[in-house]
């Protein structure tokens, strides 16, 4: 079984050998974080452009890659960068609004990555109670349980404290437990 001590290993590995000119190396890093982030962007509510903003959180990370100084894993690193590419992108449409009629049709779950995980009714209780959650709490909430992130570094993805991550986190489930027992 790979831990997470392997992950971080094999990323060293592949930053290495990007950084030595070995193409098939970004690739693999693609390949490796790319579905993690488009969950996580869909957590944050980006629905329509998850595609984009995942291959612009790669080009932004290997533009930037000598700046990794490796205090934090890959994975919480592109998390950063990816949540403040949904900041920016979220304070761009603030500052010029545009209306978009929207049709029941076009309606999508927040949480697509969890239809595996429960049927029917449960499902949509679960989804009822994590839409419920304030926007801090269900990024917490989804970067632990979906992502399996520790406290601290969902503390570095959301530029808050580890406490004040448990925090959130234990006020995310005590808050979808309370919905689900109503």
């Amino acid at each position: 079984m790979i831990g997470p001590s392997d992950d971080l290993a094999s990323d060293a590995t592949l930053l290495s050998r990007w950084r030595s000119g070995d193409e098939r190396a970004a690739t693999e890093i693609v390949e490796r974080h790319a579905e993690a982030l488009a969950r996580f962007a869909s957590s944050l509510g980006v629905r329509d452009e998850i595609e984009e903003l995942v291959q612009d959180t790669f080009v932004r990370a290997f533009g930037s890659i000598e700046g990794f100084r490796g205090e934090s894993s890959l994975r919480t690193w592109l998390f950063t960068i990816l949540r403040r590419l949904v900041l920016d992108r979220r304070r761009a449409r603030a500052r010029r609004p545009v209306a978009v009629p929207v049709e029941e049709a076009d309606a999508v779950t927040e949480f697509d990555a969890l239809d595996g995980m429960v049927a029917g009714e449960t499902e949509q209780r679960v989804r009822d109670a994590v839409t419920a959650l304030t926007p801090t709490q269900r990024e917490v909430f989804s970067l632990r349980v979906a992502e399996g992130l520790s406290y601290k570094e969902i503390a570095e993805v959301a530029g808050t404290t580890e406490g004040a991550a448990r925090v959130h986190y234990h006020n995310a489930m005590r808050a979808v437990k309370e919905f689900l027992d109503g």
